[in-house]
Formats: C-alpha cells, sequence, structure tokens
C-alpha cells in the first residue's frame, strides 16, 4: 500500500499561485513561453537590458537587448508563417550555440510550433531517427553541418519541407533543394508581431531521451512549463535580475534550453553563450571576464576543472561569482570539497530530468550541503523512494501495485507525485509506454536513490541500463543497432564502463559473423563505423569480441552480466542464461 514517508515543501505553496507570477498573453490570451521570456521585458523597463552576450569561435562578442531579441524572434516567426509553417509543426534546431538557435527557438516558440533542439555533435544516424520520430517539418541548421549530417539522407524524410540555413550565403542556400538563408529571410520579415492566443497545454518543447530498447523517446512539454523554469530557476539558481549568468549546457539537451534559454530569460537575467568548447583556462577568463555571478555547469566540466590543477583559479578574479550550481550526474562529495578549498564556495548540486523539464531536487542557497546528495525537494515537489510490485505490468494505475517506502536509508527508486507545470505530458507516438512511467499518481524516474533521516536524497544508480556520460543518456539499443550495421557485426551489446571524468564511457562486446575473425583492424573500423554514425557523444570506446553474448532462454542479452564480468563484482542470478558461459 502507498503510504506516509513522502517529503513534501514547507508552507502551502501552490503552482496555480506560482503562475500568477507571470504576465500572460495580454487580454487573457493564455500562456506562451516566448512571451514571458521575451516580450513581456521588452515592453518594460528591462527593454534595453543586455538578454544576451554570445561568445563566438571568433571575431567580436555579440551583446543583444531584450528589445532587439524580440524584434529578432518576431521576424524568425513571422518567416515562418511566410513559408506557411503552421502552429504545431515541429521545427528542429541544428546548430552550435550561436545567436541564430536562440532567434529561432524563441520565434518558432511566439509561432506555437514545437521547438526541438539537436545536439550538433551527434553523427548522422541520432538526428535522423529523432527528426523522423518528431516529424520535422522545418530544420534550422548550418551549410556545414547540413553537408556532414544531413545530406545524405534528406530524401528519407519526404515530410521535412524547409531547411532554414544559418550563415548561408544566398548562393549557398539556392545550392540545397528546400532550403532558404535564414539571414534573407530575416531580412525581409516584419519586426512586429502578435502572438496568437496560446492554451497553457499547446505542445512547446520536445526532448530526446534514450531508453534501454527500441527507439529515443520524445518527450514532450507545454507552454505550462515555463510557469517551473521561471520559479526554479529563482529557488534552485537563486537568480536575481542584477544577474549574469553563465549556463554551459549545450540547448540540444534539456538543461541547456530549460535553463540557457528559458529561465534566466523569464527572470530578465544576462546570459553568456559561448560557442566555444571546454577549456579550462578559457573557462576561468569568460568568469573573470564576463563577471559572471551564478554559473550552472556539469560534473564532468567540474571534474576537469580539478585535473587541470588548484594554481590555475587563482590567476584569476573571481570575486563577483556567488553561486554555482552542477547537473547532469551525481556530483561526488570530493568535487564538493574542492570547490570549497580552491574556489572558496560551495557547488550545490540538483536533480531533475528531461522527462521533469525542470529542477526537482536540489542543494539551495542557504541550505546544509551534505556532499555527495542531491539535496533536498523543491517547494511545490513531493517526491519519495517507492517500489512497485514484482508482478508490476504496464498500465497499472492502482495503488495496490507500488508502495512508498517509509524507513530512512533503504534503495529504491525516486517517485514524483504527477501534477507539476514541466512534467511532459508523452513520449511522442509512444503512449503506452508514457503511461507505464506512472501508477498510483506516481512518476516512476528509473533512478534508484535512498533517502536520509532529514529528507536528503542520495543518488544510488540508473534502475535499468542506461548509460550516463558526460551528463548525457545513451540508450544501448541505439549504439547496438549502429554497430550491427557492420557488415562484420552479427550481434553486440554495449554496457557504461565507469570513468573517473565522465561519470561512464561505452563498451561494446561483439560477436563476430562466421566468415570474419577477430582483428586489430577489424576493432578499429568498427569503431570508426560507429563514430560516423553515431557522433563522438555516443560511440563506444572499446570493442570486446566474444564468440557469443549471454542471454537469457527467451533471447534476450543479459547486459548486467556483461557489465559484471568486466567490473569483476558478483554476477547475481544466471538462472535464466541460455546457456552458462
Amino acid at each position: 500500500m502507498a503510504s506516509g514517508a513522502t517529503v513534501k515543501d514547507p508552507g502551502e505553496f501552490d503552482w496555480r499561485n506560482a503562475r500568477e507570477e507571470l504576465d500572460g498573453l495580454p487580454g487573457g490570451r493564455g500562456l506562451n513561453i516566448a512571451h514571458e521570456a521575451v516580450d513581456r521585458h521588452a515592453g518594460g523597463p528591462a527593454a534595453e537590458r543586455i538578454a544576451f552576450r554570445f561568445l563566438p569561435k571568433g571575431g567580436e562578442m555579440r551583446e543583444m537587448s531584450f528589445h532587439e531579441l524580440s524584434e529578432e524572434t518576431n521576424r524568425f516567426a513571422n518567416a515562418l508563417h511566410s513559408l506557411g509553417v503552421e502552429a504545431g509543426a515541429t521545427v528542429f534546431l541544428l546548430a552550435g550555440r550561436i545567436p541564430e538557435l536562440y532567434v529561432a527557438a524563441l520565434g518558432a516558440l511566439k509561432a506555437r510550433t514545437v521547438v526541438c533542439p539537436l545536439f550538433s555533435a551527434f553523427g548522422p544516424e541520432p538526428i535522423r531517427s529523432r527528426m523522423e520520430i518528431g516529424d520535422a517539418r522545418v530544420l534550422v541548421t548550418t551549410p556545414s553541418l547540413y553537408r556532414r549530417k544531413v545530406a545524405s539522407w534528406r530524401d528519407e524524410l519526404p515530410d521535412l519541407e524547409h531547411v532554414i540555413l544559418a550563415g548561408a550565403d544566398p548562393g549557398e542556400a539556392a545550392g540545397v533543394p528546400g532550403s532558404v538563408s535564414m539571414g534573407e529571410l530575416l531580412a525581409d520579415a516584419d519586426p512586429e508581431y502578435t502572438i496568437d492566443a496560446t492554451d497553457p497545454e499547446d505542445p512547446a518543447l520536445l526532448h530526446f531521451t534514450s531508453g534501454t530498447t527500441g527507439a529515443p523517446k520524445g518527450a514532450l512539454h507545454v507552454h505550462e512549463a515555463v510557469v517551473a523554469h521561471h520559479l526554479t530557476g529563482r529557488m534552485a539558481l537563486a537568480l536575481r535580475d542584477d544577474d549574469v549568468f553563465w549556463c554551459t549546457a549545450d540547448p540540444g539537451w534539456v538543461t541547456g534550453t530549460s535553463y540557457g534559454i528559458i529561465s534566466p530569460l523569464t527572470n530578465a537575467v544576462t546570459s553568456v553563450v559561448d560557442e566555444r568548447e571546454f577549456d579550462s583556462e578559457r573557462w576561468y577568463r569568460t568568469l573573470e571576464e564576463q563577471r559572471v555571478t551564478v554559473w550552472y555547469t556539469a560534473p564532468t566540466a567540474v571534474r576537469m576543472l580539478m585535473k587541470a590543477g588548484d594554481e590555475l583559479p587563482r590567476r584569476f578574479d573571481l570575486s563577483p561569482l556567488r553561486f554555482i550550481a552542477s547537473v547532469g550526474e551525481p556530483l561526488n562529495p570530493e568535487a564538493v570539497e574542492w570547490s570549497r578549498r580552491v574556489l572558496d564556495r560551495p557547488i550545490h548540486d540538483n536533480w531533475w530530468q528531461t522527462e521533469t523539464g525542470g529542477i526537482m531536487i536540489a542543494n539551495v542557497a542557504g541550505m546544509e550541503i551534505r556532499p555527495g546528495s542531491m539535496g533536498r525537494p523543491l517547494p511545490g515537489v513531493e517526491a519519495a523512494v517507492g517500489r512497485r510490485d514484482e508482478d508490476f505490468e504496464e498500465g497499472m494505475e492502482d495503488e495496490g501495485s507500488m508502495e512508498v517506502i517509509e524507513d530512512p536509508d533503504v534503495e529504491g527508486e525516486l517517485i514524483l507525485r504527477a501534477g507539476w507545470p514541466s512534467m511532459f505530458r508523452t513520449y511522442l507516438h509512444q503512449e503506452e509506454r508514457y503511461r507505464a512511467s506512472f501508477t498510483g499518481g506516481w512518476y516512476f524516474t528509473g533512478d534508484l536513490v535512498r533517502r536520509d533521516r532529514d529528507g536528503y536524497f542520495w543518488f544510488v544508480g540508473r534502475a535499468d541500463d542506461v548509460i550516463k556520460s558526460a551528463g548525457h543518456l545513451i540508450g544501448p539499443f541505439e549504439v547496438e543497432s549502429a554497430l550491427i550495421e557492420h557488415s562484420a557485426v552479427a550481434e553486440a551489446a554495449v554496457i557504461g564502463k565507469p570513468d573517473p571524468v565522465v561519470g561512464e564511457t561505452v563498451k561494446a562486446f561483439v560477436a563476430l559473423h562466421a566468415d570474419h575473425e577477430p582483428s586489430e583492424d577489424l576493432r578499429l573500423d568498427i569503431l570508426g563505423h560507429a563514430r560516423s554514425r553515431l557522433g563522438a557523444v555516443a560511440a563506444p570506446k572499446e570493442i570486446d569480441f566474444l564468440d557469443d553474448l549471454p542471454k537469457t532462454r527467451s533471447g534476450k542479452t543479459l547486459r548486467r552480466l556483461l557489465k559484471a564480468r568486466e567490473l569483476g563484482i558478483p554476477e547475481g542470478d544466471v538462472s535464466t542464461l541460455e546457456e552458462p558461459l
């Protein structure tokens, strides 16, 4: 039976009251993310405040005020209408952290289309599969990314009507069928735009997350999510309107959208956007030169900064920095202590998922930090440790099929009481899979945790085989599918292998067709094939050859057993093995 040991916020916090902190569209016409993020500031005292400082790979920094951002996003919304793109169509964004990506995201939200940012380091196959699942109608990308990652399969998506090329001259755009230069498109568009009535439940954001089997899952969020984006930015990240905020996440991941675009804008904060990739010395210099006050980054980046040494940060003036937060994977206690010792400030870890849309559990400002803990639930979030019955069947919704664990320090699955504004509304085209995530009014996150006597939550591990590398979730199925495309590979299975910097790396085990023999040249060829198909993020770093992969009698590959043998830990129950290996 479900029962009492949940952790609730103090007081009488109500998301309906939190909604009143936002304006809503004029005339009571609903709620639109882009209006709350941009237009309500552009029409008020914050109009000339800097919304974005873009730091390009080359050239000078570009600043964009809320007023300018409003006009540019208006132009993009009008441009979509000129192309015949209707509300509800999906606009995919495939670009680095360039101004055009941010303008397109917000302009598309004004036009009430569904925005899906993609990570530009993905290989062609993850991009194609996500755009196919997401019913892509429009793609905003750059000429280079189009040539390298889209052109080879463009004809496989006949419903992809428009490709908008950022940074392309007219000649480049003319060379790509169905494409147009974004610069030309915006130059011809009207800078005035009125957002149509937007129901808070209208779809707004599509983010993909990986699972253990099958295709990636497209978690769909609605405009109502902005209520959580706004409030959690203030509660968990301590944002205030005089801040300079730097979220290092790429918008291709949910953090880079929720807290790299939306939350700082709704809170009228100036955001730093760095197009370049990680470099420890340059990162410290950016903190100093931009006088960053709130910094949101990832444990992998923190560990890389630790490797760069304790003396490097002491060369820079970090005195404006008052709050550091981290997300993406558990922040190890050593990193918290390092930050206190070397940066003279703690790092405040927090927890959330693609599906939750916003921060759920956090170490907030002024709260005791227990190194290694995710923190405590934010106001409006009811969290618990739960367990579904062993005979649970997908689709069961009665509370009798689950229990809430009352005792502290007992491991179970982290569960959240459904109903917060940024909760995903479905897995696109996978409604049954979505329903299976909920039982008895609780969302089962798939993360194993324990809760201590004081209500702090501690991450234990994943309840499935999803690999967490540098904060990114990598689904084994996608990697295995790409490996099997190689002519020599008959079967493949992948696991996450612990790594001190990125958390886990992908290791593959493959069985070859009978006419192929293991060799170092073949290993390198398969690795290269996987990297070209998947990109550097998801591709395996190691491959082992096996004669056969361990399977259950029903034919399911036992990744768990492969991982146990790789790490030298107990193998657990092997009674279901097809035959012992």
